[in-house]
């Protein structure tokens, strides 16, 4: 691992994002939009502070998942992987690269998205602002990292999209947002157990709704990093040089 060439890898997938306006509205509003959408739509702010903070979660990383996925399986199909392996670029280098620039992307967008959430559409926060801010960067972070690891196994942006079903929305279903995992069944609450989403939901909802730091919100925000480090660190081992 070289930390210039991690740097010029992030600078360069910046450099080519700066040039697709709509990849950049995409990323950086539509969580804020479909926020406040959420927001009219119940016309309650009780109500919306009640299912909000899981949201401000879920949206991040659903976006990022798709936007990572696809754009890493498209440096492949193009034939843009292979031409930057023959340089002296280790595959860390590559997905740890990816890794910055969709972060500071996550910074901007969570932050836009929390910013309007609390001073515009009323969204009421008893414990850190910052602290629940820390919480949506990873839960975006999270969804890009499993973006990046499955593009590995796709060969096409088609089928990349198709995982979506397998990765998002069964952690989407049982984290909790939908129905609490203590009133799922044995098997199912043992399935959002090993959900990295689920330990999101659960500490963005315990921020919003106590002031207090204790160990399970620590072990919440470590177990969403560690599923971060994880599959990044998966998918550096799994990536291809291109799509047979």
């Amino acid at each position: 691992m070289n930390a210039t060439i991690t740097l010029a890898t992030a600078r360069r997938i910046l450099t080519q994002l700066r040039h697709d306006p709509r990849t950049i509205a995409m990323l950086l509003l539509v969580p804020t939009l479909l926020m406040t959408l959420l927001r009219f739509v119940f016309n309650n702010e009780q109500v919306f502070s009640r299912i909000a903070p899981a949201l401000l979660g879920v949206f991040p990383f659903v976006i990022m998942f798709l936007i990572a996925s696809v754009t890493t399986l498209r440096e492949r199909t193009t034939a843009t992987l292979e031409r930057l392996m023959t340089m002296p670029l280790a595959k860390l280098d590559l997905i740890l690269g990816y890794a910055i620039a969709f972060g500071g992307i996550a910074v901007f967008q969570v932050g836009i998205a929390t910013g309007v959430s609390v001073l515009w559409l009323g969204l009421d926060v008893a414990g850190s602002v910052w602290t629940l801010l820390l919480i949506a960067v990873l839960d975006a972070l999270l969804g890009m990292a499993l973006g990046l690891l499955v593009s590995a196994f796709a060969t096409s942006e088609f089928q990349a999209i198709q995982f979506m079903p397998l990765f998002v929305l069964p952690q989407f279903l049982l984290c909790g947002l939908l129905q609490p995992r203590d009133s799922m069944g044995w098997v199912l609450n043992a399935l959002s157990d090993v959900m990295p989403l689920s330990y999101a939901v659960d500490a963005l909802t315990q921020v919003t709704r106590s002031a207090e730091v204790d160990l399970t919100l620590l072990r919440n925000l470590v177990v969403v990093g560690a599923c971060v480090v994880l599959a990044v660190v998966l998918g550096a081992a799994t990536l291809r040089r291109r799509t047979p």
